[in-house]
């Protein structure tokens, strides 16, 4: 399985060499493209060959481009990777309209209980609280606990004058962990056999990651307790080590039913539930993760 991720933030040029990328800039680095998940590309003077943009697709790489602010403002996803695409696109476009009510459902109260997860971590009040919240989530979420769970849950973990609009460190953060999450889970979705845009709950038609918007609900909080955890320190803009360390997150630890793995794993053992969901028709079958104190995975410490 794919486990690394690579971040740019120096000119640099990017080429194949057989099986794997050649980062060329002062010194050389050499990566096998099979170990590869992520590439971050994060300065304006890199140049990138052909050879490796078809490497991303044939591996099933992200690659990510920035925008004059250094935050993710495009990705790169393989092309109907999976072998029964049609079949499973026939699963998802006759997912009933119960079913995908009943698993948003389930989406829902894992998200506001990783967040409660969260502001226990962080020493913060409110954990039970979010507790009730969860306890109060109805199918289709027709109660609105999740945006009533989410105004309680930034207000005791950032404070109550904080806001998500907010031109701040914090929001800056959380919006660059968010989308390179995203980007993941939208990479995990397409190697799959999933068509991203069709939402379970979200249905914009103008959002071409409907489906990615549901499944991240539940591992936000993943980003939530890093930014958290460093938020009294930061006054100024997000720097480099900022990003890398918000992109190392993929290579944390978390839990799943299963057992504890990295963020990366639980987004594709999440997106395997998934599938199940829609092929036997039963939101039991959901696998999500639940947080944990944030430590690196083995391999990568």
């Amino acid at each position: 399985m794919a486990w690394r991720s690579i971040m740019i933030v120096h000119p640099a040029r990017l080429r194949r060499e057989q099986c794997a990328l050649v980062v060329q800039q002062k010194e050389h680095v050499r990566v096998p493209f099979e170990d590869i998940a992520v590439i971050v590309l994060a300065h304006r003077e890199i140049t990138i060959t052909h050879g490796v943009l078809s490497a991303c697709g044939e591996y099933g790489i992200s690659l990510f481009s920035t925008d004059d602010t250094h935050h993710p403002n495009a990705v790169l996803l393989p092309f109907l990777q999976h072998s029964r695409a049609t079949q499973v696109l026939r699963w998802q476009m006759r997912l009933s309209r119960p079913l995908a009510k009943r698993t948003w459902a389930v989406m829902v109260r894992q998200k506001i209980a990783n967040q409660g997860i969260c502001l226990d971590l962080m020493g913060k009040q409110g954990g039970q609280r979010m507790v009730a919240f969860v306890s109060q989530v109805r199918s289709g979420d027709s109660t609105m606990m999740e945006s009533q769970a989410a105004a309680f849950y930034f207000a005791q973990l950032f404070g109550k004058g904080f806001g998500r609009s907010d031109v701040c460190w914090v929001n800056a953060a959380l919006n660059y962990g968010y989308a390179v999450l995203r980007g993941c889970i939208a990479r995990g979705l397409v190697a799959y056999g999933l068509f991203p845009s069709l939402g379970i709950h979200h249905a914009s038609e103008q959002n071409a990651f409907n489906l990615a918007d549901d499944v991240i609900e539940a591992f936000r909080p993943v980003v939530d307790l890093h930014v958290a955890s460093l938020a009294d320190d930061k006054n100024s803009g997000l720097t480099p080590t900022d990003k890398v360390g918000l992109v190392r997150l993929l290579h944390h630890d978390i839990a799943m039913p299963r057992g504890h793995m990295t963020v990366l794993a639980a987004i594709e053992q999440s997106i395997q539930s998934l599938l199940r969901v829609m092929q036997y028709k039963d939101e039991k079958l959901l696998e999500l993760p639940e947080l944990i104190a944030l430590s690196m995975h083995d391999h990568e410490a």
